[in-house]
């Protein structure tokens, strides 16, 4: 005997489930807003990254208990209806693994800003945490359905050989990136040049590239296994201050002792000033050379950041050229000596 189905066994599934998405966007809506202004009065962070992360599949989650109040209330087979609900389990689960992988990747930013991990802060890290995360979730999803994972591992072992072997390339620069990463002598904000000439300041690294922005604000994409081969110059380690040297030339008729009382009392007054200088460093003068038609000596300074040295040879030549003026040291021209040869007779 065929079961009649009513006006109301279609109304009544219809209406929780329109209902469950009306809830769940106007509680995002509103219930999202005043979360967000709670957890800005507090001094805990954990409860901003939660909020954010939820905030997404809110709706998704709500509409999933609607769909399930509403296979409830339908006349559907127990076969479909158990179907749809390993569906809606499953949707459930990854949204929920999603929602934890981007949590557990925004606390670890956090800890490598705040010096909490001694880990590299890049795209790729956060992309290993993340599909660790997922990977976890995905196996707790097939345990909860009922799957056995024994043979899908089984399977992923016999045909990794096979993946390794096609993406050799780009599996070589997913470890050349690692193992960059995790060494830690090219960071994410330093200026590094290689030995192939390129130079500026790393942006990120991510799974196949390491990316490099130049003091033209251009961006230099390098493969992760060509920096893993290079010589790099990393002016960030061990620590951040420059050396900075300026060549001073003067005449042979000025008194040498005279020129580096002058120097050093430029350079001491400059790391007092120009907030550009290291003032822990001490300024250094040396007479380097006498040459064909100077007497030539060095000032050496420390700039605090790779940054900082431009602005500071800018200015302590400004103070050596006024101050020499002003001391009656001459700056000599290039000077040569021409004999010529009279051979008529």
């Amino acid at each position: 005997m065929e079961m009649k189905i009513s006006f109301w066994d279609y109304l009544i599934p219809t209406l929780i489930l329109v209902g469950s998405l009306v809830a769940g966007i106007i509680g995002r809506r509103y219930l999202f807003r005043y979360l967000h202004i709670w957890a800005q009065r507090t001094t805990w962070e954990f409860d901003d990254i939660v909020i954010t992360a939820m905030r997404g599949p809110f709706v998704l989650w709500i509409a999933a208990l609607g769909i399930y109040l509403a296979l409830e209330f339908s006349k559907l087979s127990d076969e479909l209806v158990a179907l749809l609900g390993k569906v809606l389990l499953a949707l459930v689960v990854l949204s929920m693994t999603l929602v934890i992988a981007n949590i557990v990747s925004a606390l670890f930013q956090r800890a490598v800003a705040r010096g909490e991990v001694e880990a590299p802060a890049t795209s790729l890290t956060r992309t290993f945490i993340k599909v660790g995360v997922i990977i976890v979730g995905l196996l707790v999803l097939l345990s909860t359905l009922g799957i056995s994972i024994t043979p899908i591992l089984t399977a992923f072992g016999i045909g990794g050989l096979a993946v390794a072997l096609a993406l050799q390339d780009t599996l070589t620069n997913l470890f050349a990136g690692f193992n960059v990463s995790m060494a830690r002598q090219v960071r994410v904000g330093d200026y590094i040049r290689l030995d192939s000439g390129q130079e500026g300041y790393v942006t990120d690294i991510n799974w196949r590239t390491t990316s490099i922005r130049d003091f033209s604000n251009n961006l230099i994409i390098i493969p992760n296994a060509k920096l893993a081969q290079s010589i790099i110059t990393n002016y960030y380690m061990p620590d951040k201050p420059v050396t900075v040297r300026i060549p001073v030339s003067v005449s042979y008729s000025s008194d040498p002792e005279h020129v580096e009382r002058v120097l050093l009392e430029i350079g001491q007054q400059a790391i007092t000033e120009m907030p550009q200088l290291d003032p822990s460093f001490a300024p250094v003068v040396r007479f380097t050379n006498m040459g064909e038609f100077s007497l030539d000596f060095l000032l050496v300074v420390r700039a605090k950041t790779f940054d900082d040295q431009f602005s500071a040879q800018h200015e302590l030549r400004k103070r050596i050229f006024k101050r020499l003026r002003e001391e009656k040291i001459e700056i000599p021209f290039p000077v040569r000596t021409i004999y010529l040869r009279d051979e008529r007779g």
